[in-house]
């Protein structure tokens, strides 16, 4: 298994050391604590916007242009992401230019300029994505659960942000979001594959030596209230409906979270698991549809999510809440516990045999929990699962009340959709 060693400088940046001597490519990620959840509502979608700015220029590379040669010129492969509670940065390259990534990497984090001419004309690319994303239910509808789950606070408004908001962002808002938010304790290096560790280490100290010291602002703490089944449906003449229903969650730091592991790969591990025999094979209602879990620092949620027949809403909607409602009376039968690990473990073993997926999955984790729990350690726990721990996770969370569903196709009646959650 893929060792790892953790560096902390003495102004508190933290450098993830994940190396293989089998690869032939380097990769660098500076992955910060911050994101949407970070936001206040006046500059909600700064954080994705500040990602896409920070690719317009730096003091060293005053033009797009100038970082897209140097690492286009050697066939590098490089992006960002920007999520709820974390964005990043990343460049992955044959490993003789470990040291131009970590040069270029480091001057995108720490010295976008955000030239004014620069966000002007990105603002109209940022809108597109907004309409581009908007245009697609299957993705769209994400937007519409987290609105319908946390409301009018961080967690439930869109990581692009609202165009209004996108049209009035000047400079100054991103020189502010930078100075509070790329901080050196926030930020999280993380290299992989093949290198000199020493090497590495020296590299990475002298690239990020002017990090402003200190930490991000902290994100508020997202309230969570419901007393009965909620709807939020958007009317669109489709062809199908895209939908999302399911319940919230547990965080990641909840030990529950092996159990409903577990409990979704019964329900959704592979074309022979519960979900896709009732929705696809029996009733052979929709083309996608899958459970989807997610745990964030403070909340989660365990969802089914799919784009069905519209003629037949009804009848999966309960055909789906029945199917659940079993998990809470009825024992899963030992077979079906070990084939949903043995899928899990299958999954995860797949992933581990690139470094830098795991050089990934360990970031986010130091990131996140503070900690990293190994393969090794993940399997152990999920092994000890008992078909007793699914049903509680089941009867803890699979309650009529708590039940949510997101909605996009040609439906107008939110009443009649509000009865099926209460079947």
């Amino acid at each position: 298994m893929y060792k790892f060693h953790l560096k902390t400088f003495p102004n508190g940046l933290r450098l993830l050391i994940v190396p293989s001597k089998e690869s032939l490519s380097f990769q660098i990620t500076v992955l910060v604590n911050t994101g949407a959840d970070f936001e206040t509502k006046s500059i909600n979608g700064i954080s994705h916007f500040l990602e896409h700015m920070c690719f317009k220029g730096t003091t060293k590379r005053p033009s797009n242009l100038d970082i897209a040669k140097e690492l286009d010129s050697i066939g590098g492969s490089y992006n960002a992401f920007t999520g709820k509670e974390s964005m990043g940065y990343h460049a992955r390259v044959a490993k003789e230019y470990k040291e131009l990534a970590i040069d270029i990497v480091s001057d995108i984090y720490l010295n976008a300029q955000f030239p004014e001419s620069e966000i002007q004309k990105e603002k109209g690319v940022i809108i597109e994505e907004i309409n581009t994303y908007h245009d697609n239910p299957q993705l769209y509808i994400w937007d519409l659960w987290d609105k319908l789950l946390y409301g009018d606070q961080p967690a439930g408004w869109s990581i692009a942000g609202l165009k209004e908001n996108i049209q009035k962002m000047q400079r100054s808002d991103f020189l502010e979001y930078h100075r509070h938010q790329y901080r050196s304790r926030s930020t999280l290096v993380v290299v992989s594959g093949n290198f000199s560790q020493n090497a590495v280490i020296r590299l990475v100290k002298n690239y990020f030596r002017d990090i402003a010291k200190g930490s991000t602002n902290s994100k508020k703490r997202t309230k969570e209230s419901q007393k009965t089944p909620q709807v939020f449906l958007e009317y669109r003449p489709t062809d199908q409906t895209h939908l999302i229903l399911g319940v919230r969650g547990i965080n990641l730091f909840d030990k529950r979270r092996y159990a409903l592991e577990v409990l979704n790969s019964v329900f959704d591990g592979g074309m022979s698991a519960r979900l896709w025999q009732l929705v696809r094979e029996k009733l052979g209602a929709a083309y996608y549809i899958n459970s989807n879990i997610e745990h964030k620092t403070d909340v989660g949620y365990w969802v089914v999510s799919g784009g069905i027949d519209s003629n037949r809403l009804e009848v999966i909607i309960k055909a789906v809440i029945n199917e659940l409602e079993k998990f809470k009376t009825e024992l899963i039968g030992k077979e079906e516990i070990k084939k949903a690990k043995d899928y899990i473990a299958g999954h995860l073993a797949l992933g581990l045999e690139n470094i830098h997926n795991v050089a990934s999955q360990y970031g986010y984790q130091l990131l996140s929990k503070k900690e990293i729990e190994t393969p090794q350690q993940y399997l152990k726990k999920l092994k000890e699962v008992t078909a007793n721990d699914v049903r509680k996770v089941s009867r803890d969370l699979l309650k009529l009340q708590n039940l949510n569903l997101a909605l996009i196709g040609p439906h107008k009646n939110k009443v009649s959709l509000q009865k099926l959650l209460t079947i």
